[in-house]
This record gives C-alpha cells, structure tokens and sequence, in this order.
C-alpha cells in the first residue's frame, strides 16, 4: 500500500510551460510560499526562549494584533497546518490558515473587531418588513 507521502513529487513537462502557464507557475508559488513559511517555523520552533505563541509572534510580528488566547490557538493552529501539509506534501492547506490568521490579525488591527453588535432575538429575525 502507498500512502501520500511516498507518491513521486509533481513533474511537469516543458509543453505544460506553455501550454498550461498560469498553473505552472501558481503551483511553483504554493510550493515557494510553502519553504519560506518552514523557514519561518523552524526559525520561531528553534528559539528558546518563551513561549511557542511569544516566539512565533517574533517572527511573525502581525501576531502582536492578536490577543494573547488567540495568539496560542494561532501558534498551534499553524504548527498542526504545517504539519498536514508536509505529511501530504500539500502545502494549501499550511498556506490557508497562515492567510487566514493573517488576515485575521490585519482586521483586528483596522478595528473591525472592536465594534459593539447588537443581536436579535430569534423572534425578531422572523419578522417580515415590508418595504415601499
């Protein structure tokens, strides 16, 4: 039986340079995006002091618009995520949970999750507002 990880590595043809570029070279950029983000890891996982969270938040300084619970449940978030996508040698999925804290931590910067809301009741959902 052969699991993921021992299938070959992805080859391409010259012609698909050609004929197929755009996926080339969007796959050549997950797998690049992939290399900088372990670089990254290793380099937050290798220091010693402090926390996994603290270390990562060195290297990853957006981090910081976290609060601190949220910035252990990103640390281990992406630790888990990378660790999938090297088992699997599928780096989607280490490279969508990167984006999405990310993108996560720039919305939280902005303010945008700072905002009082106001939730309605299951009763006041229901209701229907006719309008002119």
């Amino acid at each position: 039986m052969t699991s993921a990880v021992d299938l070959p590595v992805a080859t391409r043809r010259s012609s698909d340079l050609s004929k197929h570029s755009a996926e080339v070279f969007a796959e050549a950029e997950g797998h690049t995006r992939m290399l900088d983000f372990a670089a990254q890891l290793i380099t937050a996982v290798l220091d010693e002091t402090g926390t996994l969270a603290e270390r990562m938040a060195k290297v990853f300084p957006w981090m910081l618009a976290l609060s601190p619970a949220d910035r252990e449940t990103c640390a281990q978030d992406l630790v888990d995520a990378a660790r999938a996508s090297f088992s699997t040698r599928q780096p989607r999925l280490a490279i969508a949970e990167l984006t999405s804290w990310k993108e996560t931590a720039a919305a939280i910067a902005a303010g945008l999750g700072s905002a009082d809301l106001e939730w309605l009741d299951e009763d006041e959902a229901a209701e229907t507002v006719e309008r002119p």
